[in-house]
This record gives structure tokens, C-alpha cells and sequence, in this order.
């Protein structure tokens, strides 16, 4: 058996890159309508969401709560040591594939995906708190999008009321700047969920090893998932950039304004309740709420199709992963 101390470095190193390619990954969640509708260049709009991402991080710790004790019984995983590992392997593997394909799928669900099929494969599914995986996984999965769209279809309706009587050419002028900061306020939300739940999991192993004697996030976590995020944002994530952006339906800005709007409002609402949604799902429903507004042919619904095949697939792929890693490091690590 290796030293403990030496897994638990190991664990932290996958968490950290697990968290940098949150970031490239889901990054795109931010900035794929402000740079589809050429508001922002691609590089200036991966700056302004990696700094904002890095001050989303340090604001509160809910969803790092829910993930590091509310869904598996820390009680009963225990005696496991290559559990979390093995959760962090398997989420990596299908934020991997999912990006390959330019799939905007969910690296929060990925992640929890993988942390459920490890622990079933190590304590069976009595490891699972079930209250807290059916109302701040399971109901967010379909909450989450439905409020994205539902906000999205509204404001532009509200947008488009509020501004009847301006030119095509001040609407343009306008929206071009708001869409800025609510670009801004995107990111920001998006690094506020996303890079607690690395922190959760990283506090959750540093429980199992008595490295700490209760689950409360060091600063020290807290910096390095925040740098991790931003590192991974600033690398971008071009292809679910080009899904995004492009192939829902075409944007302008006030569509791009209306959508990031909408989706950080779901997302921040979300984070204060502990709840792990995916940033993605939301985004994406709130482009398709705003594009259906416009007419419903405006989507290209055979390519929200597949995002959503993507989106329920997530969780039982990546627990499939999770249980298979598990048995696999169990049997190489004795």
C-alpha cells in the first residue's frame, strides 16, 4: 500500500486538473455569445471570463458543501481510499470525450456521476443520501434548464417591449455594451458554481485521510481551485464555443444579452441554495429560450437534441466509469 500521504497528493493533483478542464471546457459557457455576435474578440472575452471566473470562486461555499457531504454518506466511504480518485478519473475521462465531440455536456455532473459510481461500487447504494441527490442533483437536472429557457423566452420578450420604439442601429449600440457585462456576469456566476464543487471534493478527501476533522474548505483549497479555473478558462474551449454560439441559432446581441442574463440569474439563484447545476444545460436552454421567442424554426432543434442526449447520458456514463476506475485502483493499489 502507498503512503497515504502520497494518494492524498495525488488526489488533490487529479482534482486540480479535473478543475482546469472544468474551465477549458465549460469556459465557453461564458463567452460563446458574446464572441458569436462579435461583440468581444475571442482572446479579450477568455481574459475578462478568466478574471471573472477567479472572483466567482471565493464567493460562498454551498454547492462545496453538498458535494463533499451531502451526496454520499462520508460514514460509510470512509475506509476507501482511492474512492475520490477514482470519482475524479472517470468525470476527467467523460469531460475528455464529451470535448473531443464538441459536446457542451456537464462537467458538475460528470463529477458527480463519477463520485456516485465509485461509492456504489465500494458500499453498495445505501452509500447515496438520497434526499440530497433527488433535490440538489435530480430536480436541478430538469429545473435548471426549464427556468433557463422560461427566462430567456421572457426577458427578450421584455427586452423587446421596453426598447418598441429605438432604431435597429441604437439597439445594436446598446446591446453591444450591455451584453458585456452580462457576459461578465456569466462568467462570474459560472466560476460562484463550478469551482466550489473541486473544492468540495478536495475537502472530502482531506476528511477521509484526517488530514482535517471537519468538513469546513481550507483558504488553501479555496486559491487553488479558483487559479485552476482560471487557467483552464483562459485556454478556452473553442469547439463548444462553435455549438453554442453558432449552431442553436444565429445571435445578435440583444439575443446574447438576454440569454447570459437570464442563465446567471438561474445559476447565482442556484449556488446560494447548494445546489450543482451544470452551467452548461443552463446557457444553452436559455439560447434556445431566447431563439424560440424569435420563431420556432429559429432553433436548430436537431442539435439541441443531441445536447440534451449529451446531458442525460452524463451521470450514468460517468458513474459507469467512476465504478469500473474504482475496482480497477482498488485491485492495483492494495
Amino acid at each position: 500500500m502507498p503512503d497515504i500521504s502520497l494518494l492524498l497528493i495525488l488526489i488533490v493533483v487529479i482534482a486540480v486538473i479535473f478543475d482546469y478542464t472544468n474551465g477549458a471546457h465549460d469556459s465557453a459557457n461564458a463567452i460563446a455569445t458574446v464572441v458569436s455576435t462579435k461583440v468581444l474578440s475571442p482572446k479579450a472575452a477568455v481574459m475578462m471570463a478568466a478574471v471573472l471566473n477567479l472572483v466567482g470562486a471565493f464567493i460562498g461555499t454551498e454547492v462545496a458543501t453538498t458535494i463533499g457531504k451531502g451526496i454520499v454518506n462520508a460514514d460509510l466511504i470512509a475506509g476507501s481510499q482511492v474512492l475520490i480518485l477514482a470519482a475524479l478519473l472517470g468525470a476527467i475521462f467523460w469531460n475528455l470525450l464529451t470535448w473531443f465531440f464538441g459536446l457542451p455536456s456537464s462537467s458538475s455532473h460528470a463529477l458527480i456521476g463519477g463520485l456516485m459510481g465509485a461509492a456504489i461500487a465500494y458500499q453498495g447504494w445505501d452509500s447515496l443520501n438520497y434526499s440530497t441527490v433527488i433535490n440538489k442533483v435530480i430536480l436541478p437536472i430538469f429545473l435548471s434548464p426549464v427556468s433557463g429557457f422560461i427566462g430567456g423566452y421572457l426577458l427578450i420578450h421584455l427586452v423587446a417591449w421596453l426598447t418598441y420604439n429605438y432604431k435597429p442601429t441604437k439597439m445594436n449600440r446598446l446591446f453591444r455594451r450591455l451584453q458585456i457585462i452580462s457576459a461578465g456576469f456569466m462568467a462570474m456566476s459560472h466560476g460562484n458554481n463550478d469551482a466550489q464543487k473541486t473544492m468540495g471534493i478536495i475537502t472530502l478527501a482531506l476528511v477521509l485521510f484526517k488530514a482535517i476533522p471537519t468538513f469546513e474548505v481550507p483558504v488553501w483549497v479555496k486559491i487553488t481551485c479558483a487559479l485552476a479555473m482560471t487557467l483552464g478558462t483562459a485556454t478556452g474551449g473553442w469547439k463548444i464555443i462553435k455549438t453554442m454560439g453558432h449552431k442553436i441559432f444565429k445571435m445578435e446581441p440583444v439575443h446574447g444579452f438576454a440569454a447570459e442574463t437570464s442563465a446567471s440569474l438561474v445559476i447565482m439563484g442556484a449556488s446560494a441554495l447548494g445546489a450543482p447545476i451544470s452551467t452548461t444545460h443552463v446557457i444553452s436552454s436559455s439560447i434556445m429560450g431566447v431563439g424560440s421567442a424569435k420563431r420556432m424554426s429559429a432553433v436548430r432543434w436537431k442539435v439541441a437534441g443531441n445536447m440534451a442526449f449529451a446531458w442525460v447520458l452524463t451521470i450514468p456514463a460517468s458513474a459507469i466509469v467512476g465504478a469500473l476506475l474504482f475496482y480497477l485502483l482498488n485491485f492495483i493499489i492494495r
